[in-house]
């Protein structure tokens, strides 16, 4: 096995592993709220989820993956090292957020690794402005429109079953909760797994084993197979921090919230437009608390992860542009 081989090979099984990592820290997202409103065990829920992570592999193409594989970063002036060091700067960021239980982006964790070890090895030269820049709005855009989508849903519910009782909304939204929490689950896969998807095809590109920018089937069917399977380990310290500390959620809050931002997400997906699940889905959740009362959302809660998503790109970009230096320094490459 020649040395590029042998690199490519090690790449692909870490960016693989990122993807594992994506949906083990990303579980929360998708099981939070049918875990704190008790309509799934969590055991069976995270199977539930990463089920439903796995069917996305039949829609939705590779939009995002081209985005994140080449619309962000120059692949003319990448080598398989940058995408090597950038894959650790961003699973070294999941693993500190994991720890601290703090539902950051693992996606956002990836941009950072990548522009910060692009940016180490070219210069700025290496980023690609226009990708960023769509990247950047829709960074804003897509927790903020889940957020309305779920305000907005909760208020139709509330005077559709105006004459109901809690209880009785209860026992409608238990079942539908399934539902919604299926339609999240697939959107979390139809959008997550495509960035690892982008990143392993940009390495069989920059490694000379691909002409163009086109994603093999066998990515598509590893990316996704990874992303159910470490859905299915679950991130319980984060899920304890979506689904129970941001604020209380009943069965028809837990519906509207995975709702909203489901379509926030498959909305952003369709444009292909990489965007984080994790910050989707605490918008939702806050806006369904809110319609309560303000007071309803745990604010201090909802800013230290506010603060962690600040962070979490010049963060995982730092240990990027460091892990490169490191390899630059052991290899000369």
């Amino acid at each position: 096995m020649n040395d590029t081989l042998y690199l490519t090979v090690m790449i692909v099984l870490i960016a693989l592993i990122f993807d594992f990592i994506n949906g083990f820290h990303d579980a929360a997202n998708s099981v939070a709220t049918v875990i704190a409103t008790r309509v799934l065990r969590p055991g069976t829920a995270v199977i539930f989820a990463g089920v439903f992570n796995f069917a996305a592999a039949l829609s939705f193409g590779t939009g995002v993956a081209k985005t994140v594989g080449s619309g962000m970063v120059d692949l003319k002036l990448i080598t398989p090292y940058v995408i090597l060091a950038g894959l650790i700067g961003a699973i070294v960021w999941d693993l500190v957020t994991w720890y601290y239980g703090l539902p950051t982006s693992s996606s956002h964790a990836l941009f950072g690794g990548y522009a910060g070890a692009a940016i180490a090895a070219s210069g700025f030269k290496a980023i690609i402005v226009s990708g960023w820049t769509k990247t950047l709005i829709f960074i804003l855009i897509a927790p903020l429109l889940g957020m309305f989508i779920a305000y907005v849903l909760m208020v139709a519910v509330h005077w559709m079953f105006r004459h109901s009782t809690p209880k009785q909304m209860d026992k409608y939204f238990r079942r539908l909760q399934l539902v919604s929490a299926a339609i999240f689950s697939y959107s979390h896969g139809s959008n997550d797994a495509q960035k690892t998807m982008g990143i392993i095809t940009g390495v069989l590109v920059t490694a000379g084993y691909l002409d163009t920018f086109a994603v093999p089937l066998w990515v598509f069917l590893s990316a996704y197979t990874a992303i159910a399977l470490g859905t299915m380990m679950g991130g319980w310290r984060i899920i304890r921090t979506m689904g129970s500390r941001l604020t209380r959620l009943k069965p028809r809050g837990g519906f509207c919230a995975e709702t909203a931002a489901a379509t926030s997400i498959l909305f952003s997906t369709y444009l292909h437009m990489p965007v984080s699940t994790t910050h989707v889905i605490a918008g939702a959740i806050a806006g369904v608390g809110s319609i309560q009362r303000i007071k309803a959302v745990r604010w201090r809660i909802a800013t230290s992860i506010i603060w962690a998503w600040i962070m979490t790109i010049p963060a995982s970009a730092a240990v990027g542009w460091i892990t490169f230096q490191i390899v630059h320094l052991i290899t000369g490459k």
